[in-house]
């Protein structure tokens, strides 16, 4: 089992929000990607966060969006598309969004339409 898993969601989340804020994003965007990704309303997030559930409870709750697998790419020099753990795939198709709203792609090319 890879570390990563075991991490609360609610120590990287802060991260995500100060990553997009710095190139002129904004915490709805990411709120908005993260529904998109895991059909997570903003009730259910904040539930998430306030449990301070791990990736591996987080996206067990997910009900993951049918257009994720359409998100390729490289994240942290490893191609999305060819991770074979299913976790790790979801963390890093995440990492992948977040990465794309950060560079400043328009949102509805980030949600793949």
């Amino acid at each position: 089992m890879h570390r990563i898993f075991g991490v609360a969601f609610s120590a990287v989340y802060p991260l995500y929000v100060t990553k997009l804020e710095r190139k002129g994003r904004t915490r709805a965007e990411l709120d908005e990607v993260i529904e998109w990704l895991t059909g997570f309303d903003d009730d259910a997030l904040a539930r998430h966060l306030e449990q301070g559930a791990t990736f591996e409870e987080f996206f067990a709750d997910a009900r993951l969006n049918p257009n994720a697998d359409l998100v390729t790419g490289v994240i942290c020099g490893v191609r999305v598309e060819e991770i074979d753990d299913p976790l790790m795939r979801r963390i890093r198709v995440l990492d992948k969004l977040v990465d794309e709203l950060a560079r400043g792609k328009a949102m509805e090319k980030v949600l793949r339409g």
